[in-house]
């Protein structure tokens, strides 16, 4: 892996509804690259690489917001993985620090997005996700939008092999609605019962509007910093360790398979958790919190088995038994998840970043997981990649 490599700083906007708030993606990149740098104590100009992430957007738009934080000459490097976008940015960030091509490293995210369902923007060329949705039409009658429809025919497939039920699925959304309600940054901070989450307007059986990621602006970014810099700058205190990373995209199986839950990436994540508890030395029964890509309640339940926290098949007995919440053997999504807290898709990864970091420096107010010593981040795109992250403090 190279040399050690820390998160110094992170930073964050609240993230919002789309056309909620008189802002442009300059302006949140401003916000949250403002308030990493802060909190990491240094300036603009100790940063030697950029890596900025967003979807939606014009060439070099990477550029155009990292212009508010300084005009220093850097190399700013343009990153876009879909969903995974944020954490990828995260990947080469850290990528650059451990091969000692840079000291000190931004990873920045951020998302001006258009109300309702993901679109596409060019009509004359091959779609990046017609290949999987072929695939899944052969298993799974076509319908739309194609983002629900994917992940939904994934959890009709766990119900016919598992006998999972649309209750156990309703039962994350809960979990993640209540946790939202101690986060400031989140999209929404309404708690719902799970009669009104099942009642919510179905999208694609099982899943209710209430289940669903909503479209989202905002912005997150982390500073990532070597070993020798975290120590010049006495940051050893504040300082987070990224005890692992991997990143790993489409494999044959994600097509051999005949599979909606390996279209949606689940042996995708599988690979890189297991590649990241290998490189930190841990197993997933080391891990005390966890944020994790619930794009959709389904793909929540399906990645409680992708990163073993359960056998395959027995992800709905984690939600039964309050394993996935306070009290429990782990708490995923203490921000609220993507479901509440939303998901603007180039900032998410990174606001998974700063929820972490804040967890375990025991900064996170509300949502403090009580005793937190290391994390674990899973974010994922489909078309595809994972990135899988592993936190523990520097002193540690």
């Amino acid at each position: 892996m190279g040399g050690r490599a820390y998160v110094i700083g992170v930073g964050m906007t609240k993230f919002e509804k789309p056309g909620g708030r008189d802002w442009d993606y300059p302006d949140m990149a401003r916000e949250a690259g403002t308030n990493a740098l802060a909190d990491a104590g240094i300036d603009y100009e100790r940063v030697e690489q950029a890596y900025v992430g967003y979807v939606y957007g014009e060439s070099t738009s990477g550029q155009r917001a990292v212009y508010e934080l300084g005009l220093t000459g850097i190399p700013v490097i343009n990153v876009n993985n879909n969903c995974s976008t944020g954490s990828t940015a995260l990947f080469l960030a850290v990528q650059a620090v451990r091969s000692g091509s840079a000291e000190c490293a931004l990873a920045l995210g951020f998302e001006k997005m258009q109300p309702g369902s993901l679109g596409s923007t060019y009509e004359d060329r091959e779609q990046p996700m017609m290949k999987h949705l072929l695939a899944l039409a052969e298993l799974q009658e076509f319908a739309m939008p194609p983002a629900p429809y994917m992940f939904g025919a994934a959890g009709r497939e766990h119900i016919e092999k598992y006998g999972t039920t649309a209750e156990q699925f309703a039962k994350i959304a809960v979990k993640n609605h209540r946790h939202s309600v101690n986060n400031p940054y989140a999209q929404f901070r309404d708690e719902y019962t799970l009669d009104e989450i099942l009642a919510a307007k179905t999208i694609y059986d099982p899943l209710t509007k209430l289940q669903c990621s909503p479209t989202s602006d905002g912005s997150g970014a982390a500073i990532i910093a070597s070993e020798a810099f975290v120590e010049e700058h006495g940051l050893a205190a504040q300082a987070i360790e990224i005890a692992g990373q991997a990143m790993v995209t489409d494999m044959r199986s994600t097509f051999d398979d005949k599979s909606a839950i390996s279209l949606v990436g689940a042996k995708m994540t599988s690979a890189a958790a297991n590649r990241v508890y290998e490189q930190a030395g841990i197993g997933p029964e080391d891990v005390d919190v966890i944020e994790l890509h619930d794009c959709f309640s389904t793909n929540e339940l399906l990645t409680y088995e992708a990163l073993g926290l359960c056998a395959e098949g027995e992800g709905g007995k984690l939600i039964d038994a309050g394993d996935t919440t306070y009290g429990g053997r782990w708490v995923v999504n203490p921000s609220g998840g993507l479901i509440s807290k939303g998901h603007p898709l180039g900032a998410t990864g990174l606001a998974q970043c700063a929820e972490l970091t804040w967890q375990l420096r025991g900064t996170a107010d509300a949502r403090q997981v009580e005793g937190a010593g290391i994390a674990l981040q899973h974010n994922i795109g489909l078309g595809g990649a994972a990135v899988v992250t592993a936190y523990r403090p520097a002193d540690r």
